[in-house]
């Protein structure tokens, strides 16, 4: 008797065991909990991403007319500047830095596709492509100020 029992516990255990097991693994929660956390942190503020990053580099691309690369290391300059302007597009879009997902999402990517096309254009150091890109760029920036500094450059 005593081992019809114990044979009786251990199949029930084994069992209880596999239903257990397969219920974890086709758990959506047991993915979210091995899922890898993003480990970045928001250092600086919007202003300073704007001062210290984007208006340098666009500045770079807006006023290449006048200051026009004229050697290897004034090309890698402006690659450089194109790439950062690009990625501080990505910047924007972080979680904790985008105000909404709807029209700041879609005035980043404006920035993203302007910077993605300098950085090609500043690799392939085609100047006209580049003094091209200033009305995109400009229409990037406008946009955005437009609807989210509404008062941004306007007289008192």
């Amino acid at each position: 008797m005593k081992t019809i029992i114990s044979t009786l516990l251990i199949v029930m255990l084994v069992g209880l065991a596999g239903i257990a097991q397969q219920e974890s693994a086709g758990s959506p929660q047991s993915s979210l909990e091995t899922a890898p956390q993003i480990p970045y942190r928001i250092i600086g503020t919007m202003s300073q991403l704007m001062v210290d990053v984007i208006y340098p580099t666009s500045d770079d691309i807006f006023y290449i007319v006048t200051r026009p690369p004229s050697n290897e290391a004034q090309w890698t300059a402006i690659q450089r500047s194109a790439l950062t302007l690009a990625e501080s597009a990505n910047l924007l879009m972080m979680p904790g830095r985008a105000r909404d997902q709807d029209k700041w999402m879609t005035d980043a990517r404006l920035l993203l596709d302007a910077g993605n096309l300098a950085f090609k254009a500043a690799k392939a150091k085609d100047f006209d492509a580049l003094v091209a890109l200033n009305e995109q760029l400009v229409a990037a920036c406008t946009t955005c100020h437009q609807d989210y500094r509404p008062n941004y450059r306007r007289r008192r």
